[in-house]
């Protein structure tokens, strides 16, 4: 099944493009409103869609002329019903206004999805990186 088959992998898609486009409104409209959102970064978890919307609009307008391109690999898909659940590798990558690479970092990226009338929905997202045994660091490329 390719990604315009898949509707779960159209969701991913979406992230991608809201993503690159800096577009909170297309990027929240991905998750339900109740959503909970285990992020990596400075808060345990967001609840809801407002405190989520939050973070997003930071991160965004954190980013000044930079944008993010995100890629996902290894994208598993499983869908029961009105439930659907998707694990992945994302890559996320800053580059500057003329496509150079400033940064990157590879996570790995698990979502629950709820079918609702307008949708496939995000209820749940948790991202991760490993840690290293040895010296606490995270790990950020695959």
């Amino acid at each position: 099944m390719n990604k315009l088959d898949n509707p779960i992998l159209q969701v991913l898609e979406g992230y991608k493009a809201a993503v690159w486009a800096k577009d909170a409104d297309s990027f929240v409209a991905l998750y339900d409103r109740d959503a909970v959102v285990f992020d990596m970064w400075g808060t345990w978890s967001y609840n809801g869609i407002a405190s989520w919307r939050a973070m997003t609009e930071g991160w965004f307008g954190s980013l000044d002329a930079q944008r993010v391109i995100v890629d996902f690999s290894d994208a598993h898909t499983m869908v029961a019903a009105d439930l659907a659940v998707v694990h992945a590798f994302a890559t996320y990558k800053a580059v500057d206004a003329s496509g150079v690479e400033l940064r990157a970092m590879d996570n790995r990226l698990t979502m629950a999805l709820r079918q609702q009338a307008d949708g496939w929905k995000i209820v749940h997202q948790h991202t991760s990186s490993p840690i290293e045994a040895g010296t606490a660091q995270v790990i950020f490329r695959r």
